[in-house]
């Protein structure tokens, strides 16, 4: 399964970070628990009123993720869901949208969690969606992923190791 060896992440002191999440419509079913999944995870971190960005599909994520990491964002959380079909617009899609979401965190020093499946069969995107009977949870891992290392990233500025990960 592709979640072994998975952190299991306790992240504390993220209640006053500002959060986005943008979400894809692609794969309703599929984005419904990813979507629920990150909100859980933020809110069980003490995140409040996270923004939350729906978009037509991943490949439009990257140009939303970077509106909100160049607006104040402390961390923003990137979900979606391509399903190979019998063209090579998967492979197009997945690494437009892997590149242009890495350039964001990258270029703009805000934390981008990656909840962007990218799946042989819809069967392997809903196993990992978080809905009932899911063996994974990408959109909570995606979105605690973005708070660790934005505290991190906190705790660093003001000179100190970061507590705020167990």
């Amino acid at each position: 399964m592709s979640g072994a060896g998975a952190p299991r992440l306790h992240v504390r002191g993220a209640d006053q970070l500002r959060v986005g999440v943008v979400a894809a419509l692609w794969h309703e079913t599929v984005m419904t628990g990813l979507l629920d999944g990150a909100l859980r995870a933020l809110a069980e971190c003490g995140v409040t009123g996270p923004t939350v960005v729906r978009v037509p599909g991943s490949l439009e994520l990257p140009v939303v993720v970077a509106r909100l990491a160049g607006t104040g964002y402390d961390a923003v959380v990137a979900l979606g869901v391509v399903i190979r079909g019998g063209t090579p617009h998967f492979d197009y899609v997945c690494q437009a949208a892997t590149d242009g979401l890495t350039r964001v965190s990258t270029a703009t020093g805000v934390p981008v969690g990656f909840g962007v499946l990218t799946c042989d069969d819809e069967q392997q995107a809903l196993d990992r969606a978080g809905l009932e009977g899911s063996r994974e949870d990408k959109g909570r891992d995606a979105a605690l992923a973005a708070l660790a290392t934005a505290v991190a990233l906190r705790d660093l500025r003001h000179g100190a190791p970061s507590p705020g990960v167990a």
